[in-house]
């Protein structure tokens, strides 16, 4: 299929809805990678290494077209730097960011990828392209690679980085299995796809969400597992809160963004013994701030459910630690998989790709899983935690994504930190009710999808609307 004009902002466009029948992993839901984008970093590289794995012979050169919002924002996001590393077999969970840019730089200098033993012609101005102002009609990240042998036989495979680093080959997209993970299809022995099937499990069952979330995740692992991996994931978050707070100097990308942490942590440690009511948002808007001055630096990060919105979460599950008494890692744990489980629910009713959600669909939706895992481990009841979603979305529909420059640092930094103080709060509010309230969380969610499909796709990470171009760059 041609790729479609973006200059029609009411032209039809298919979504990556996934089967909401589909199960989904917290190994889905919470990967550990590099900044500064899930969708525009991680995917290309993922696309880009599954494309080489896939080739049955060592080619004699290879090639790639992006399109869409890869296109339009692709160089602020280091799509560009993403596909090299994946073509060379990086891959995200393991590439050493202090290497990528040596190692880049070698693939330039000598035109050439290397694959294990492949020694592969690659010219970046020739063979790497970004197609501004088209858009493959399945997704709006779309990825096209083609490799050509020696024999004069070219192969050609279209992906498609639909939202928190997940990657799907177009047949999968066009089989109607668009944002589920390959291979996933799998019995749960307790499987819900909205808030009210959740909440009536938890009623026939009597067990709190996250061990619902516990129980499903036993159809591909042992508990131990599982919870192995989780304290991975909080042990990544950690870091990429205690690096962040360390770091100083310029973000990269010509905005001239200056990292504020290691400032702000040295007033507020300063300031601890004569802390104000304030200071505990304060030290919440610093935790957050640390993770995505990290991600604009290309760190190492943890998607959550975007690297995008990857500074919510660990906020929120570093307050739990810090300010809350009694805190534990099985509540750590159990924050995480309750947090998830609304994850769930909006990769398969909705979307968590700002490409086609705008940031309701990133920062939103983590506000959202926090606000939740937060109500959790405060005591809150199955209802009082859909509640807290539930607040942690209204309040950020319409969210638009307008990053200047393309650059995952304005408004994007500033906005996580804004994302963890409204899940706190969302948290509280729905601990002060008794679980009953008008807006259920399935009806927030399908708002949210319809938001987005309504919303013009200037303001759904293209940079060409909002902020992206009212404010000059530096």
């Amino acid at each position: 299929m041609p790729p479609a004009d973006i200059s029609d902002d009411t032209r039809p466009r298919q979504r990556s809805r996934i089967d909401s029948s589909a199960a989904i992993s917290v190994v889905d839901l919470f990967t550990i990678g590099i900044g500064p984008s899930s969708s525009h970093t991680v995917g290309p590289m993922r696309a880009a290494l599954m494309f080489m794995e896939s080739l049955p012979r060592q080619p004699q050169s290879v090639s790639c077209e992006l399109f869409g919002s890869l296109a339009l924002t692709g160089h602020g996001h280091a799509s560009d730097t993403a596909v090299l590393l994946g073509l060379s077999g990086e891959r995200p969970e393991t590439v050493d960011p202090e290497a990528i840019a040596a190692q880049v730089e070698d693939i330039r200098a000598r035109n050439e990828i290397r694959y294990g033993d492949w020694s592969i012609s690659f010219v970046e101005d020739r063979d790497l392209l970004f197609c501004k102002g088209q858009f493959l009609e399945q997704h709006s990240n779309g990825m096209r690679f083609t490799a050509r042998f020696v024999d004069g036989e070219v192969m050609v495979r279209e992906y498609f980085s639909v939202g928190g680093g997940a990657v799907l080959p177009g047949e999968a997209i066009a089989g109607g299995a668009a944002g589920a993970p390959m291979g996933h299809n799998l019995v749960q022995p307790m499987p819900f796809s909205s808030g009210a099937e959740m909440l009536a499990q938890g009623e026939e069952t009597g067990l709190c969400i996250a061990t619902l979330v516990l129980r499903n995740e036993a159809a591909w692992r042992p508990q131990e597992e599982t919870e192995a991996f989780l304290d991975n994931v909080i042990d990544a978050m950690d870091a990429s809160i205690e690096r962040g707070m360390k770091q100083e100097g310029m973000l990269p990308g010509g905005l001239k963004v200056r990292r504020r942490a290691k400032a702000i942590h040295a007033r507020l440690r300063a300031g601890q013994e004569n802390m104000q009511p304030a200071a505990v948002f304060e030290w919440v808007s610093l935790f957050a701030l640390a993770v995505n001055e990290e991600n604009a630096a290309g760190g190492r990060v943890v998607t959550a459910p975007t690297n995008g919105a990857a500074g919510v979460i660990p906020a929120v599950l570093r307050y739990y630690r810090k300010f809350v008494p009694g805190a534990d890692r099985d509540g750590e744990r159990q924050l995480l998989l309750t947090a998830a489980a609304i994850g769930f629910l909006y990769k398969k009713r909705a979307s968590i790709s700002a490409a086609e959600m705008g940031c309701q669909g990133e920062v939103g939706v983590a506000c959202s899983m926090a606000a939740a895992g937060l109500a959790a481990v405060l005591g809150g009841t199955n209802q009082q935690v859909e509640n807290a979603a539930e607040i942690g979305m209204e309040h950020n529909l319409g969210l638009t994504c307008d990053p200047i420059g393309g650059l995952v640092q304005i408004p994007c930094i500033e906005r996580n930190t804004m994302g963890a103080v409204k899940a706190i709060n969302a948290a509280y509010l729905a601990l002060q009710g008794d679980g009953r309230h008008i807006v259920s969380l399935d009806a927030v969610i399908e708002t949210m999808r319809q938001t987005g499909e309504d919303m013009a796709s200037r303001y759904k990470e293209t940079s060409l609307g909002g902020l992206a171009v009212n404010v000059v760059e530096c």
